[in-house]
């Protein structure tokens, strides 16, 4: 279905055409009709099928009369600082000439920029729970004027903990409103759904569990081996831009360090980094200036980055659901993509679930000169034939002994 169809205001055309969006995907072909009526909407899709676009043009249609009452006319609620920021440059692009304002709120930075974006006055607020109560708490916010709640990755939220935050966010908005409900998974919030929501029209988009356009492979390698395997295939001419994925946030800040070490320009991504630097993390890395980005789970749902060839699992994940968010981040919009992951010994219960979650054999590639009988060059020793590039800068350590 062609966006050109939907009942939207020539601006908001306009903009569709400029950001080359010209036939709706799935969930937004479900979503945008009975959204646009002003009909609640409890959604499951996926990050990577559309949805933030699914919600965002009607309250840009419901908002575009420009009235300015006092304190946003629209909520969006979101579980990360990365998906906050996202989600209101998406906004900001669908918006041009609406004379909309959009505040962003969340945590990790400074209170006042976010203060003053408040006190100017912002039609759409988009933010994370626990910083907007902050906000609230100070009397910052006023919401009786609040006319469309969104509650993005909703079962992401309640896995963070969210769900005493959302209730009291949700408790000082107007009864009389839209609320649009979306999240990758029903299940866990049925009962959310139920205190939120009033009548609503369901719209489940389900998206094949692995896209045919993604190309899974198994390495198997030992522990002491995944440097020297990682630094392999990322010498590969194909993998233009690749995501890493880590366990834990050290192995993330070690991972990114033998990389750079080696001549692989790398960035790092983690709960632990300032925000700051994520933000730069992330935009270097979209940009096309940074090719690897290493991770922690934070980043399987958080990051939203067309154009990325390959996610390498360097740590095979806890849960196969996990699995399906990490690889999702590749092949986007039916672009081909490779998952490629690093398996020791210790992982092959988990292999084996994953197998049955994405219903399929996943084919395992040795490498040459890997195997647990053959010794590896160190990565620091690869190093010495290439120049060390300016890459990620680890944390400095604090010694012990006053040293």
């Amino acid at each position: 279905m062609l966006f050109t169809e939907f009942p939207l205001d020539p601006r908001i055309q306009s903009n569709l055409k400029a950001l080359r969006f010209t036939n709706a995907t799935p969930i937004q072909a479900a979503a945008l009709p009975p959204a646009l009526e002003g009909r609640d909407i409890l959604g499951c899709a996926e990050t990577g099928t559309g949805k933030t676009a699914a919600f965002l043009l009607p309250i840009l249609m419901k908002l575009k009369g420009g009235r300015r009452p006092v304190g946003p006319r629209a909520l969006i609620l979101l579980p990360t600082r990365e998906l906050a920021l996202q989600v209101a440059e998406h906004a900001e692009a669908l918006a041009g000439g609406l004379s909309l304002r959009i505040a962003t709120i969340y945590g990790g930075v400074g209170m006042m920029p976010q203060v003053q974006a408040l006190r100017r006055g912002a039609d759409i607020v988009v933010a994370t729970p626990g910083r907007l109560l902050d906000h609230m708490g100070r009397g910052l916010v006023n919401f009786a004027s609040i006319e469309v709640l969104v509650l993005d990755e909703g079962d992401r939220m309640l896995d963070i903990g969210f769900l005493p935050d959302i209730r009291r966010i949700v408790r000082a908005l107007p009864r009389d409103r839209q609320t649009m409900l979306f999240s990758a998974t029903l299940a866990p919030i049925f009962q959310l759904a139920r205190e939120v929501t009033r009548d609503p029209v369901r719209v489940e988009v389900t998206k094949t569990v692995t896209p045919e356009a993604i190309g899974q492979t198994f390495f198997p390698v030992l522990e002491n081996r995944k440097p020297s395997m990682l630094a392999h295939l990322l010498d590969d001419h194909d993998v233009s831009s690749a995501l890493v994925f880590t366990r834990t946030k050290h192995r993330a800040d070690r991972v990114a360090r033998d990389l750079c070490r080696a001549g692989v320009k790398a960035e790092v991504i983690h709960g632990n980094r300032s925000q700051s630097q994520r933000v730069a993390a992330l935009e270097s890395f979209r940009d096309g200036r940074t090719r690897v980005l290493v991770a922690t789970d934070i980043a399987a749902r958080g990051i939203d980055v067309t154009g990325i060839s390959h996610v390498v699992n360097y740590d095979v994940p806890m849960k196969p659901e996990d699995y399906v968010h990490r690889i999702g981040r590749t092949g986007r919009a039916d672009a081909a993509g490779e998952a490629w992951t690093l398996v020791g010994p210790q992982d092959e219960a988990m292999v084996e679930r994953i197998q049955r979650v994405v219903k399929r054999r996943i084919e395992r590639r040795g490498v040459e000169g890997m195997d647990a009988g053959r010794p590896v060059m160190p990565i620091a020793a690869r190093a010495a034939a290439r120049l060390p590039t300016n890459g990620w800068t680890a944390p400095s350590r604090r010694r012990r002994g006053g040293r």
